[in-house]
């Protein structure tokens, strides 16, 4: 049991998150042992009750006062072995050496009920040896922001991380501006990232890369440990996870914002959501990241991006792959040369579906129709998530009155619409499946944020329970699917630390 300051939960325990730990098994130089900072006034906000029967955990007891003590990271709970991950990372293009866990403490794994092994993090959870001069605090405004849009994605059908809860901490952080605390707990199918490879391979640590391997085959791609070379099978097995995945993000017009290869899952989720946004009115050189002024992560920019960071994935895992450099980098750099082949395929799956496109259409001509879409978006400042649903009503048999008039010049419009319909045999079901109605607004995420730090949390609340559904359609959300007026947009996200 952790030691506790003045004020905080002092209740024993028992066992109530069915721990299975493996990553602490790993030898001491992949993370540092700490235990969460204590807090001085926690309050629940939220428990996923759903993702808590998943996991095995009484959703019950996580909203007592002994669940909430472990949320909070005043109670260390049994069979827990809490760590802060070492790993590396470019950011923004410069590689950083060490960068690790600065404000998350991985408390441990538990397997599901489907055999998947999980990991449950604390963020927010206070200062650990890779803090780096930081305070390891979380403000509540990230905290509530990653609750909301990952299990937003989620629902969306995106491989992403989960919301578990988020908790109020009594505190005061220090960013800008003086902010309550909030401690978030996340899922993950596991914490290894393209950085925790970088990591061990700046130390040339030929060992320690075959572990880290082994542990990423056995946990996420147990088909690649039948190959004949495991390291390469592993490169490939991760291009195909985050070609999909970024496919996935630029169908909803989602940008991550912050690419760099210390957020990059080796699992294939989206992880780490700081300044990420979704875009209103449609433009591929979108950015909405305060700290990307380059616009090296723009929604146009993300395919190139995943491809650099998978190629900084390739390096770490050349003395692996064969018996000379020479040898590993031909087989690297043969595998990388098939990511843009790779990635247009689920390109055109999602944008496919997004159109109705039947299996008739071949797909260079649907990978054309979408890219001359695009284009046709942009110049008329179409918002991105109201033109597919306006299009899927239409391919209902709705009118098209409301389409045109997102477009700047009607004509416009009806010259586009004139050209879908000659696309014979629409897949109506398709489009439903993949043109949501309501995504994570960016005014909607921000007007819940700023109203929790008011205190008042219902809006929170709505859109959590609101955003589960995102494909159905409910008169009393309606005005969740309106874009923003000019005065409600958001033009800058920024990130949580």
């Amino acid at each position: 049991m952790a030691g506790v300051i003045p004020g905080a939960y002092t209740g024993v325990c028992q066992m109530r998150i069915p721990f299975d730990n493996t990553y602490v098994q790993l030898p001491p130089h992949f993370y540092s042992r700490v235990d969460p900072a204590k807090v001085p006034g926690a309050t629940l906000i939220r428990v996923n009750r759903g993702l808590a029967e998943e996991l095995g955990i009484d959703a019950d007891w996580l909203e007592s006062d002994d669940g909430m003590a472990v949320l909070a990271g005043n109670v260390v709970p049994e069979g827990a072995e809490p760590i802060a991950q070492a790993y590396a990372g470019h950011q923004f293009g410069g590689f950083v050496p060490q960068l690790g866990d600065g404000r998350a403490i991985l408390l441990g794994e538990v397997v599901d009920g489907d055999g998947r092994r999980r990991d449950i993090q604390l963020k927010g959870s206070g200062r650990t040896e890779y803090s780096r001069g930081g305070d390891g605090k979380a403000a509540l405004g990230p905290v509530l922001r990653e609750y909301l849009v990952s299990e937003a994605m989620t629902a969306l059908g995106v491989p992403s991380t989960r919301a578990l809860a988020a908790v109020l901490t009594g505190e005061t952080v220090r960013r800008e501006e003086p902010l309550a605390g909030g401690v978030f707990t996340r899922v993950a199918a596991s914490h290894i990232r393209v950085g925790t490879f970088q990591y061990f391979a700046a130390q040339q640590d030929e060992d320690a890369l075959r572990l880290l391997v082994d542990v990423a085959v056995r946990r996420h791609y147990p088909k690649a440990a039948e190959a004949e070379n495991v390291p390469l099978a592993l490169l490939k097995a991760v291009m195909e996870a985050q070609a999909s995945l970024v496919a996935q993000w630029m169908g909803l017009g989602f940008i991550h914002g912050v690419m760099n290869t210390d957020n990059v899952a080796i699992s294939g989720e989206t992880i780490d959501y700081g300044p990420c946004a979704f875009i209103d009115e449609f433009h591929p050189q979108c950015v909405f990241s305060a700290i990307d002024r380059g616009s090296r992560y723009a929604w146009a920019n993300q395919p190139n991006i995943c491809q650099w960071n998978l190629t900084r994935f390739a390096e770490t895992l050349i003395p692996l792959m064969a018996e000379t450099t020479e040898e590993a980098i031909a087989l690297a750099e043969e595998a990388l040369g098939e990511f843009p082949a790779l990635f247009q395929v689920s390109y055109v799956r999602v944008f496919r579906a997004k159109f109705g496109l039947g299996g008739e259409v071949g797909d260079e001509e649907a990978f054309t129709f979408a890219k001359e879409t695009l284009t046709v978006l942009a110049e008329q400042h179409v918002d991105f998530t109201l033109f597919f649903r306006q299009l899927t009503r239409v391919a209902a048999g709705g009118a098209a009155e409301e389409l045109v008039e997102l477009f700047d010049v009607a004509d416009v419009c009806e010259q586009w619409l004139g050209q879908w319909r000659e696309i014979t045999a629409l897949d109506l079901e398709a489009m439903r499946g993949a043109n949501p109605i309501l995504i994570p607004r960016n005014h909607r995420v921000e007007e819940a944020i700023q109203e929790a730090y008011a205190g008042d949390f219902s809006l929170f609340h709505r859109l959590v329970e609101a955003w589960r559904e995102p494909y159905v359609e409910r008169e009393e959300d309606a005005d969740l699917e309106k874009a923003p007026t000019e005065e409600e947009r958001v033009k800058q996200t920024f990130c949580g630390t």
